[in-house]
């Protein structure tokens, strides 16, 4: 194997883990909102803005976490982490380690970036996109 087809697989399999760790992380964030899971003194009230951060968490989460239109959610999930930075977090203060911001930075530029990548091979995405190359090769 070339050094090149060694890289991309290991590419790959780091590709599909970071997707799926962050995932699993930022859905936790969702569970706590919507259902009072993990530690959450309650759920919140259904059609507010925490709801809907809640929502967005969980099931645009369990999307990344298959990998199924990775693309699009994780650009909608990255701004609402920048969104989340711009209004919990900037009026504490500039720095993220100063002001809390650290997980909503970080999932920000995560989601952006699979947003430009997509959800790799071992993705719904990446198993619907073999099939259908396969389809058109005949």
């Amino acid at each position: 194997m070339t050094n090149a087809g060694a890289q991309s697989r290991a590419s790959h399999f780091f590709l599909n883990l970071l997707r799926i760790g962050a995932a699993l992380a930022f859905m936790q964030h969702g569970a706590q909102k919507l259902f009072g899971l993990l530690g959450a003194e309650g759920s919140v009230m259904f059609a507010t803005q925490l709801w809907l951060a809640g929502a967005l968490e969980f099931w645009g989460g369990l999307l990344i976490l298959v990998g199924l239109f990775t693309r699009p959610v994780a650009f909608i999930l990255a701004a609402e982490m920048f969104w989340a930075y711009l209004q919990a977090h900037l009026p504490r203060g500039f720095f993220p380690v100063v002001n809390g911001g650290e997980l909503a930075v970080l999932f920000c530029l995560i989601y952006l970036f699979l947003a430009s990548n997509g959800g790799g091979a071992f993705s719904l995405d990446g198993l619907i996109e073999a099939r259908r190359q396969r389809k058109a090769a005949g």
